[in-house]
């Protein structure tokens, strides 16, 4: 038997604001499910609203040069070294999708040294596992070692800004007791015409 997917209350779509039920519905559409994420955190309407606000600028946006494989990588390292299963589980079948790479995303969650992954990928999530663990002692050695990699400022700031909202989202998810959706486990991991 499945556990709640919140120790808080989870409001009934129907119930919802009409902007976040046009959202989730929007989401439900296009996965075919509902991430837990949309109705735990909607528990809270205006919380709710921020923050997928601020995880829309940081992700879905076209500028800069990390890839959208990239973006999930930095959630799905600094997930593992937070222990938020949902966000592991659910980011990491995103990121699988995006890289078309099924093994990927248990690399990178356990241990990005050992992935199979570019240098250029790894001097980004060390980068931003300093952020996770350790941001005050970010040095400019920490800055100047992803410039060979092809990083502008302003990629760095998104590196730094994708590791601070999913820390934020990694202790909500604790908090709660998030619990991904099943969907999640086979997502990306088997061909597409090899799905039953």
């Amino acid at each position: 038997m499945n556990s709640p997917i919140s120790r808080w209350p989870v409001p009934e779509i129907a119930d919802l604001p009409e902007d976040l039920r046009a959202r989730i519905l929007e989401v439900q559409a296009k996965a075919g499910f509902v991430p837990n994420v949309f109705l735990a955190f909607s528990h809270r309407p205006e919380e709710a609203r921020a923050f997928f606000a601020w995880h829309d600028a940081l992700l879905l946006k076209e500028t800069g040069s990390l890839t959208k494989a990239e973006r999930e990588m930095i959630i799905v390292a600094t997930s593992g070294a937070n222990n938020c299963l949902y966000c592991v589980v659910a980011h990491g079948a995103i990121l699988r999708v995006y890289a078309r790479q099924p093994q990927l995303a248990d690399q990178v969650a356990t241990n990005y040294l050992k992935a199979d992954i570019t240098p250029r990928q790894r001097a980004m999530l060390a980068f931003a596992l300093k952020v996770s663990g350790d941001s005050a002692n970010l040095v400019e050695a920490d800055f100047e070692a992803l410039r060979p990699h092809g990083f502008t400022d302003e990629d760095i700031w998104d590196i730094g800004a994708i590791t601070a909202l999913f820390g934020l989202s990694n202790r909500m998810a604790n908090l709660i007791s998030l619990r991904p959706n099943d969907e999640f486990y086979l997502l990306g991991r088997l061909p597409r015409d090899k799905k039953a």
